[in-house]
């Protein structure tokens, strides 16, 4: 059984960093693409960063150049760096895995249950 765990969440002030991870049990495909979203209250879900077993990165426009996405340990740590964090970054942060490329932030089969990260000005 596939399972998703994350971790780091929390408050910072504007212009603040935090670092998410998210560790995955229960995994062991080569060819696999992590991910993670956010879902900012009264909004709608969004896909921020995603990277795949060849190490293929893509990040939304929104977080390009502010936070990093990384993984560990096969592929069984993944990381999220948010730098220079702003009030609209202010979400419930998920983790999402599944055994494939990464397909512009598509169907993601395994899920974590989030992370809240609030930003204050």
């Amino acid at each position: 059984q596939v399972q998703l765990m994350e971790s780091g969440g929390g408050s910072v002030q504007t212009g603040g960093s935090l670092r998410l991870s998210c560790v995955v049990s229960g995994y062991t495909y080569a060819k696999h693409c992590m991910a993670w979203f956010r879902h900012p209250a009264g909004k709608e879900r969004e896909g921020i960063a995603e990277i795949d077993s060849d190490g293929a990165i893509n990040y939304a426009d929104s977080v390009k150049g502010r936070f990093t996405i990384s993984k560990a340990n096969g592929g069984n740590t993944l990381y999220l760096q948010m730098n220079n964090l702003k009030p609209e970054d202010t979400a419930m942060y998920y983790c999402a895995s599944d055994h494939k490329y990464c397909e512009g932030f598509a169907d993601f089969r395994y899920w974590g249950q989030g992370t809240q990260v609030t930003v204050s000005s």
